[in-house]
């Protein structure tokens, strides 16, 4: 796999071609990555997988027209021909007022933070099957468990590189260490299945293997025999698992593209308290090993810290150059990028900040509730905030967790969620977007 200076050293060429080709402005992204895992099931190696990959993009401008392209193919050759396509697609294109570069004056200069992304060290594949079986090892001894999907363990790194030709040159390195497990409970037509997983950049921050399985077979076991529950409006108490998802609804409605777009069920909420005033949501891109952090965005425009809620409002929209221009905002270091097309939004390291009660205190008072472990399906309108999902999870009865449930839908408005929101003590930082343990009254809920 190719390392940064190569990266950046593919990406000026790639700028340079196509300036030379008349370009009046071009950027250029480099990403590699590699991986290796190993998978063990019912206590035997299942499978041993190395992939690398490496591509390149390139978006260039001719006046207000813009084209992207992108490849695998790194020869000399090939990055002549891609940088004589995208010029020539882009005097075809539809002009476009918006988009642009970064200016030079929002381009992340000085010395970076050193985040501490990457490991000194990778894992032999032994020690990941050592892991691996472990993890699976764990899950399976928990009583009630009666089969394995399997159990895992992965290192990957990757690298990415930008140049812009109006100056900024950057790139980075990081890695990641990966457990998981996954396990089945019951017997005959009444078996549950259940997972759990870690991903950290450093290795010595995983949980110990057994703590992983143990939890991945304790979460099949207690899905068991589920019942289905009485219609009606309940508080409903979203695991951490899941509910980073409803923070993610708001994140992505804060994205300047969507209200750009009139397609975000924020537009004209700005100064609403959405929330309980004690609410903040919080952004920290310069975490040290955090598996978002980051110091310049997919544009080049410095990564800060900042508060996204705060007094139970929202403390403005997430911006990249083209909605930032369209809407007249200053830009927010939110553009992510892939290797082809045109940027988007993305967040580092967003979290709900922690409540005061323990999660026992949380449903103390509930005297018939749902705690919610699994969401599925697509019932989220992010244009009017309607809120519809499909749930499983445990009752709660007399503020104690009881039997199991399955086959619910829960049901309300986002803005109305958000502000009957009420956070338990228990942040972990896991996932990159996470939540407490949380509460919402009064939310519809269906049973069968």
């Amino acid at each position: 796999m190719m390392g940064v200076d190569a990266a950046l050293a593919r990406c000026h060429e790639l700028v340079d071609l196509a300036r030379r080709m008349g370009a009046d402005a071009a950027d250029a992204v480099a990403r590699a990555s590699s991986s290796e895992s190993v998978g063990v099931r019912l206590g035997a190696l299942e499978e041993v997988e190395r992939s690398e990959s490496e591509e390149i993009g390139l978006r260039v401008f001719v006046g207000r027209r813009s084209a992207s392209i992108n490849t695998s193919d790194f020869a000399p050759e090939g990055l002549g021909v891609l940088a004589q396509r995208a010029v020539e697609m882009a005097r075809l294109a539809p002009e476009d007022p918006y988009g642009g570069l970064a200016p030079s004056g929002a381009l992340f200069a000085g010395e970076p933070l050193d985040l501490d992304l990457t490991d000194a060290g990778a894992p032999s594949p032994e020690e990941l099957r050592l892991a691996a079986l472990a993890t699976e090892d764990a899950a399976r001894a928990v009583t009630g468990v009666t089969n394995s999907n399997g159990g895992s363990a992965s290192y990957a790194r990757s690298v990415f590189a930008l140049v812009t030709s109006n100056g900024f040159a950057r790139g980075h390195s990081g890695g990641s260490h990966s457990l998981s497990a996954s396990v089945v409970a019951g017997e005959g037509g009444d078996k549950q299945t259940d997972y759990a997983y870690r991903t950290q950049r450093h290795r010595v921050d995983l949980p110990d293997p057994a703590e992983i399985g143990r939890e991945a077979g304790m979460r099949a076991v207690r899905k068991v025999s589920p019942g289905s529950i009485s219609s009606g409006r309940m508080p409903v108490v979203f695991d951490p698992r899941v509910g980073n998802g409803v923070l993610g609804h708001l994140l992505g409605a804060m994205g300047a593209p969507s209200i750009a777009r009139k397609a975000s069920f924020l537009i004209g909420r700005e100064q609403e308290q959405l929330f309980d005033s004690a609410i903040k949501v919080f952004e920290d891109p310069h975490r040290l090993r955090g598996l978002r952090s980051r110091n310049y965005d997919g544009e080049g425009v410095a990564s800060v810290p900042r508060t996204l809620v705060e007094g139970g409002k929202v403390t403005g929209w997430l911006t990249n150059v083209a909605s930032a221009a369209q809407l007249g905002l200053e830009l927010t270091g939110h553009a992510s990028r892939g290797s082809g097309g045109a940027p988007g939004i993305s967040v580092d390291n967003v979290y709900l900040a922690a409540g005061e009660p323990s999660v026992a205190e949380l449903i103390a008072d509930i005297e018939d509730g749902l705690y919610v472990t699994d969401l599925f399906g697509q019932g989220v309108n992010l244009v009017t905030g309607d809120y519809s999902r499909g749930a499983s999870g445990l009752r709660i009865r007399s503020g104690e967790i009881a039997e199991p449930v399955a086959e619910i839908t829960i049901a309300a408005n986002l803005p109305e969620m958000f502000r009957g929101l009420v956070p338990a003590n228990d942040l972990d930082f896991q996932r990159g977007i996470d939540v407490p343990t949380f509460r919402i009254d009064g939310m519809s809920v269906a049973g069968t």
